[in-house]
Formats: C-alpha cells, structure tokens, sequence
C-alpha cells in the first residue's frame, strides 16, 4: 500500500470512528449484547422455524414495514404464538437488547392492549392477538458482517441494523395505542404513550400568542402520521415554530420532548440519538401543532431537524387511538452507515 492510500484509508477509518460518537449509533455494549441475544434466539429454534426466521440482509421485506395487524399486512418472520415457553423468554431477552426499561414496558403494554381491543371490537374488527408480534433476523449476527432484526405487529416497529456488527442504526421507530386511554375496567386510566402527549401540550401551552399563530397549523389535522410507511420519510419542508424563535425554557421542554422518544431505546442509543440533532443544530428543529388545545380533540404533531422527523397523531377512535414515530431523513434501515462503510470498504 502506498503512503496516499495508506492516509485515504486511515482517514476514512477516522471519519467512520467519528461519526459513531453523533449518530444514532453505538458500536460496543448495545451491538454485543443485541447479537449475543439474536444467536441464543436462533439457536433455540427448530429448522423450520430457523428458516422462516432467518433472511438475507439484502432481503426486500427488511425494508418491508408497517404497523397496521398481522391480518391486514402478513409479515415473514416467527410469532411468539409460535413459540415454546423456552424461546419466548429467548425472544423477550433479544426485544429487551434494543430498548430501555420505559421502551421495553411501553412496548409489552402495547401488545397487551390487543386483548381489550379483541373484547371491545367483539369480533367485528381485524384479529387481535397479543401474541401475533413477528421476529425476524436479517443475516446470521456477527460483529464482522452486516446484519439486523426487527419486531413488528400491530402499534409497533421496531428496526435495527448493525453495520459491519457494530454500528447500530434504530430507525424506523413507530409506537401506537389503541386505546391511548383505557377508558374502563381494570386498566381503566392507563396511557401507554401519556408522556409523549403531554409534553408536547405543555410546550404548546407555553407558547406566547405570536409563536401560537406560527406553530399552530391551518387546515384540518392529518388524519394519520403523513409518512405513513414509506420506505423513505419526505415529510416535506419543516413547518412551525422554529426552536431559534423559543425562549431557553420552552427549548428545554421541547428537548425534555424528544428525550421522551429517544429513551425508549437503551442509554448509549438515546444519548447517540440526541447527539446527532444536537450537532445538526437545535436552533434548526421546528415544532408544529394541529388541532385544538384540550385534550379529547383530534390533535397531530410535528418535530422536524435537518436530519429526523417524529411525528404524534391521536385522531382516530374519537382521539383515543394514537400513532407516533422517529424517522431519519436520510439514515433509516442505516442507509447513511452502509453508505459510509461500503465507501471506506471501497477505497481500502
């Protein structure tokens, strides 16, 4: 190797070092412990489940998601109802590896709310299952190859890709609760997702009547998240109230926001996910509001930087039904690593 090329390698080898420390990546304890957990889950299956488990990394259905039930968007994969008791708590311990403590209970809730959508529907809606939430593992785990997994049912999507098996790429990310509150019974008062609507209130309700008037949206509330499940979100121009025209408390409250989403996922995750809007630049984010202010209205919001977008809708279901989201603009599925590492790949 010449010297020339010997210092275009050692500085993509840099750029690439550097670029784990603000993405919404993470090269050691998270990658270790997801592919350690993956290999276990794996493991413990029969060959026919492993079959059906298993895909290639460049398989289209890796890009293939959705949030809607089983029974109106069949998925590959394997479902916990599918599973014996030993490879439940296998695949439980791999959905643990991509979430925080508050992401993992959100998550389990959620599925739980299947059995009192199943009681209130009385038969009359799509099947509703607690069980019907499909694992699938793209390529064999590795900390030298590029592979991901993904679990994905009704109100939840969660999508991780580990580049060259240390990088970790955790969007897209969609959460929903139908009901976002239950409304009688035993659980009567639980909201799974309360938090992510109730500070996006507050911070509205701070808002002076001027920065009302910009962040408040025109028009009827979108009827459902306007990225729906496009394999690339183009969520459009950012529109609201930009975070340059907010006073420090209301940036905190709107940082307090997006930390809310961001730690679902576990510690080194959501702090390497807040980095990255960080350096894309605060200031830049803007926040948008559809709807009235109380609560019991149809009601949508936005929260868009330069480089993600979340997105909050609670309008179906007499605004008892909610969906949100956290999209990269450029780097879901992890395009922007792969990209990265296939370009230093490259050049070595």
């Amino acid at each position: 190797m010449s010297r020339m090329q010997l210092v275009l390698t050692l500085g993509l080898g840099a750029l690439l070092l550097a670029t784990w420390g603000f993405a919404s990546y993470q090269r050691a304890r998270a990658a270790e412990e997801m592919a350690a957990a993956a290999k276990s889950f794996l493991d413990s299956l029969s060959s026919e489940q492993r079959a059906r488990t298993l895909l290639e990394f460049e398989d289209d259905e890796r890009m293939n998601w959705h949030f809607i039930p089983d029974s109106m968007w069949p998925r590959k994969g394997i479902t916990f109802k599918e599973l014996d008791p030993a490879q439940r708590h296998l695949a439980y311990a791999l959905l643990s590896t991509g979430l925080s403590q508050r992401g993992y209970v959100k998550a389990t809730t959620i599925m739980s709310l299947e059995a009192i959508l199943k009681e209130l529907e009385k038969g009359t809606g799509p099947v509703r299952d607690p069980e019907l939430y499909h694992f699938t593992i793209f390529n064999e785990p590795s900390p030298n190859r590029n592979w991901g997994w993904r679990v994905e049912g009704h109100h939840i999507s969660l999508n991780f890709t580990l580049v060259h098996g240390k990088m970790v790429a955790t969007v897209p990310t969609f959460l929903g609760s139908n009901p976002a509150e239950v409304k009688s019974g035993p659980r009567q008062g639980l909201r799974v997702l309360a938090r992510e609507e109730d500070l996006a209130r507050d911070l509205l309700l701070s808002l002076d009547e001027t920065q009302r008037r910009t962040a408040i949206l025109e028009g009827e509330v979108p009827k459902d998240i306007i990225t729906g499940h496009d394999r690339k979100a183009q969520p459009g121009d950012p529109v609201g109230l930009p975070v340059s025209k907010m006073n420090p408390k209301q940036k905190d409250q709107l940082l307090a926001l997006l930390k809310e989403y961001a730690r679902n996922l576990p510690e080194e995750l959501a702090a390497a996910q807040i980095e990255k809007l960080q350096q894309a630049g605060i200031d830049r984010i803007h926040f948008a509001w559809a709807g009235p202010l109380e609560r019991g209205h149809p009601h949508y919001y936005r929260v868009q930087g330069p480089t993600f977008v979340v997105e909050y809708d609670n309008t179906q279901n007499n605004a008892n039904h909610i969906h949100t989201v956290w999209r990269s603009l450029e780097g879901d599925w992890g395009l922007d690593l792969l990209k990265l590492h296939y370009d230093a790949s490259h050049q070595k």
